[in-house]
């Protein structure tokens, strides 16, 4: 397995399985220095708009748009007419989509590639689990393992499906060191599926400065419907990147090395999350990104919190505009055989925050078949003891590697 499919950090992993289809067009990589901006904020809308579907469901959300869009952009670089172009919109591909996804996963493999170094763990692999025999098209498999650094992999669907889903599982709980477990469940890969793509991401990092384990204490979280929940809340005072406004506060806590961090979007009141959600988009969360300013004393109350989900991704795709893919596809670039189009998109993502630091991982899957001097000031108040939002930058890169709410401490 080559360097782009091994490192730290929470992992996350993303499978799309493909089953039969047309003859899409290839997108080929960009000559020259590729638009990795342009692909990191396409990346991030595209999340934005994902979270928006799933924000619904009940209960905590963590989820990694930076795995599933990795994913899906493979897949998107094997389609062709009326399948590409809506895969191109609703992920917000720029033209050299291949090249750009090769630049931004070279950049985040190379920042953790020594954990004692750089003091944290971070890696994302990608894989293509291919139908051993069939006619795929060799300059499909070159680019997928070229500029997505995926690693190649036969197995054999007709004769042994289960086996199969079991080695693809195996490979994702070995990417996210044993924290994403059975991402592809039974009855998701059958004699029909011809490709399984996926990713897995990973990381794992200390807080630059940690908080005290004897400063935890049980505290009340406020939830939503007015009713209080007991949480252990952690507490530390100090210089951080801050801001805030009328309807909520946002905090960044960095890791070691401050490549990363985990930013924390608290609103005011109890019950003000589904504002905040509903307002989220890509650009307004680059504005409040960019409010953010050195604070020197700012006293923040934060709960520990493990969370983990499941998600089926086919219809919350079709809803943004991905529709052709899953039902009458070109995947055509693929192969030269039989139809194929996506049956399921899997995906599956953890986190664990702690007095120490986090550990996260997630993973995706894809299955393709047929079918200066200033007066004193007060600290900052930052109590996190009520529903928040919080994301997981890499800031090199700009990527959004992890998302998702808090609003249930105790789940």
């Amino acid at each position: 397995m080559n360097a782009l499919s091994r490192r730290k950090f929470l992992t996350a992993s993303a499978a799309v399985a493909l089953s039969g289809g047309l003859r899409p067009p290839l997108a080929n990589s960009a000559e020259g220095k590729p638009d990795t901006a342009k692909l990191v904020t396409g990346n991030t809308a595209f999340g934005c708009e994902l979270y928006g579907q799933l924000k619904g469901e009940a209960g905590n959300l963590f989820l990694s748009p930076f795995s599933i869009s990795t994913a899906l952009g493979m897949a998107a670089a094997g389609a062709k007419g009326k399948t590409f172009d809506e895969m191109e919109k609703v992920l917000h591909l720029p033209k050299d989509a291949p090249a750009a996804f090769g630049a931004v996963l070279k950049s985040i493999n190379d920042a953790g590639a020594d954990p004692k170094k750089r003091g944290y763990t971070l890696s994302t692999a990608n894989a293509l689990w291919a139908q051993h025999g069939y006619p795929w098209r060799a300059e499909y498999k070159n680019l997928v393992a070229t500029d997505y650094g995926a690693g190649l992999f036969d197995v054999d669907y007709l004769a042994d499906a289960e086996a199969a889903r079991t080695k693809i599982n195996k490979w994702v709980e070995a990417e996210t060191r044993d924290k994403i477990k059975d991402l592809l469940p039974k009855g998701t890969v059958t004699v029909d599926t011809r490709l399984v793509l996926t990713n897995a991401i990973y990381f794992k990092g200390d807080w630059e400065t940690q908080f005290k384990k004897d400063q935890t204490k049980p505290a009340p979280f406020l939830l939503a419907n007015g009713t209080k929940a007991e949480a252990p809340l952690m507490f530390r005072g100090g210089a951080f990147s801050y801001a805030e406004t009328d309807g909520y506060q946002v905090l960044d806590l960095p890791y070691v090395g401050k490549r990363l961090s985990m930013t924390v979007i608290l609103p005011r009141k109890p019950d003000g999350l589904p504002a905040v959600e509903k307002a989220l988009t890509g650009d307004k969360l680059g504005t409040a990104l960019k409010e953010l300013h050195y604070e020197k004393d700012v006293r923040v109350h934060l709960p520990k919190f493990k969370v983990t989900k499941t998600f089926a991704l086919n219809e919350p795709l079709k809803a943004l505009g991905m529709k052709a893919a899953f039902d009458g596809a070109d995947f055509s670039g693929m192969a030269t055989a039989e139809p194929l189009s996506i049956s399921s998109v899997l995906h599956k993502a953890f986190v664990d925050v702690n007095e120490e630091g986090t550990e996260a991982a997630a993973a995706t899957g894809v299955v393709v078949g047929t079918t200066s001097v200033q007066v004193p000031r007060p600290p900052k108040e930052f109590r996190a003891d009520r529903p928040f939002l919080y994301l997981i930058r890499d800031h090199s890169t700009g990527s959004v590697l992890f998302m998702g709410r808090l609003s249930e401490p105790a789940k």
